[in-house]
């Protein structure tokens, strides 16, 4: 009997690992449609102005989205725990898919953006579910695998996607930069029907046949989530930030906050519990990767111009100076298991966003005008020092909860990783601008400016004029980088409580 049982469970073997093989390449498909899908609209924007109109809206087609993912993530991470990973994801890769062939039929850009909401309300439920499957299928010694996985994916997004987007709009149609979703994303979702069987959980409640949704929270939460990043998106930009419009929203928004704190005390199953901010390490994750998402900005969104009107780069040269951080930061995550193993979560951290903080001090300490290679050689270097930073976080926090928390844990994290993104955005936004306004005189708008080139030659003022505002916009980003470095230091444990599984 006892030969009998072990053959059993050997023949068992291979199946397993074919499902979780199928359920890994779903996984890939799923964040490939997310990571992919800002980096590819971006590059055929004139297209879809030119067919469409709307050019005083197009930013909105980003906005609208980032909002929509942002504001869902707390709440597909209660449901995941609740309900399980598997419905979720299927119901968000299937509002996904929804939501891409109603852009691909969009007839004006209002119809667009409310589209590209529709888009991201399933692409919440993609990056926060995609994320905790990840800790379900593989125990803590093998987490680095899927997580370099991941982190390719999103590498090769954000290189390929530019080139993808601009050949679809180029030689096809704009409409079929969402069109080539829907096979993509039917693979997924066909890989997850048939392969991911999730184990029978009891309620954590003896007694109670239907597990408890929290709505109201959603609601307060989705609510309080959309006005305050609005306010953020759209502060300076569309108003001035102590306009009445701007103040009216941060008024709400914060009406909304003390509803949602409210209304989440008096819940049986809240969307946001408290323990997420009680327990020191995940506070500390969430704090330390809002950080992160803070600091992000600087290079993502400003160094493109800074390499095109300082460096007199062209359009893909200058993405080329961008991309390579998308090369180091996978390669730093998968090896960074080697740090974090020897010396624990916390320190290998603190080691990669110490070093991240150096990189970004010694940006605006480049020489005017300077070389290509110079700025191409610290994105590199910080790449490396973000992947040494970010893995350990997230895997080490996953380990410090079982699975009827991993959802809504990790979901936290991502969370204040998107919102220190859009606050980030609208902080140096305004760094920028005021650092530009004062070299030149008078009102300076490093986004108009950005809009011009190409035009003609960029005069050596402005060119000054835009060195001086992106270094302080570096310098912002490394007292992000401190902030996270003092966050880890003094809240976070040194050894994290690392559950047995």
């Amino acid at each position: 009997m006892g030969d009998t049982n072990t053959a059993t469970r050997e023949a068992g073997q291979p199946a397993r690992a074919h499902r979780r093989g199928a359920v890994v390449a779903a996984l890939m498909l799923s964040m490939a449609l997310a990571a992919l899908d800002s980096t590819v609209v971006s590059t055929a924007v004139p297209q879809i102005v030119g067919d469409l109109g709307g050019f005083s809206v197009f930013s909105w087609l980003f906005s609208g989205y980032l909002l929509a993912v942002t504001v869902t993530l707390p709440v597909y991470g209660k449901l995941s725990d609740t309900f399980g990973r598997k419905p979720v994801l299927v119901a968000g890769a299937s509002l996904f898919l929804l939501g891409s062939l109603l852009c691909a039929l969009a007839w004006n850009m209002g119809a667009l953006i409310a589209f590209r909401v529709v888009q991201g309300l399933g692409g919440g439920a993609l990056q926060g579910t995609v994320q905790t499957l990840a800790a379900d299928l593989y125990p803590l010694e093998e987490r680095p695998k899927i997580q370099s996985k991941l982190s390719t994916v999103w590498a090769l997004s954000a290189v390929a996607g530019p080139g993808l987007g601009g050949l679809l709009a180029a030689y096809a149609d704009w409409r079929w930069i969402f069109l080539v979703n829907l096979p993509v994303g039917a693979a997924a979702l066909w890989l997850i029907v048939r392969h991911l069987h999730e184990p029978q959980r009891r309620s954590r409640r003896e007694g109670r046949p239907r597990a408890r949704v929290d709505w109201a929270g959603a609601l307060a939460v989705f609510m309080c989530g959309g006005v305050l990043l609005t306010a953020l998106v759209q502060g300076g930009v569309a108003w001035p930030w102590l306009s009445a419009p701007s103040l009216a929203l941060f008024g709400a928004g914060l009406a909304l906050a003390a509803l949602v704190v409210a209304v989440e005390r008096r819940a049986a199953e809240p969307i946001i519990p408290g323990w997420v901010w009680r327990r020191r390490t995940i506070a500390a994750v969430n704090l330390a990767l809002g950080a992160l998402g803070l600091l992000m900005v600087a290079p993502t969104v400003f160094l493109p111009t800074y390499a095109q009107a300082v460096l007199g780069l062209t359009p893909v040269t200058a993405g080329f100076v961008l991309s390579v951080w998308t090369l180091s930061w996978p390669l730093s995550a998968a090896l960074s298991q080697h740090v974090y193993r020897r010396i624990g979560f916390r320190d290998t951290a603190l080691l990669g966003i110490g070093a991240a903080t150096l990189i970004l001090l010694a940006f605006p300490l480049l020489p005017f005008p300077g070389r290509a290679w110079q700025p191409t050689a610290l994105m590199l270097a910080l790449g490396a020092a973000l992947g040494l930073f970010q893995l350990p976080l997230i895997v080490g926090v996953q380990s410090t909860v079982g699975w009827s928390e991993r959802g809504t844990t990790t979901a936290s994290v991502l969370f204040c990783r998107q919102t220190g993104q859009t606050a980030g955005a609208a902080l140096f936004g305004a760094v920028a601008n005021g650092v530009l306004a004062a070299r030149l005189g008078g009102a300076g708008d490093l986004d108009a400016l950005a809009r011009g080139l190409g035009v003609g030659a960029v005069p050596d003022a402005t060119r000054r004029a835009v060195a001086d505002a992106v270094h302080a916009v570096y310098l912002g980003a490394a007292c992000a980088a401190a902030l996270a470095f003092v966050v880890l230091l003094t809240l976070a444990p040194r050894r994290f409580p690392v559950r047995e599984e």
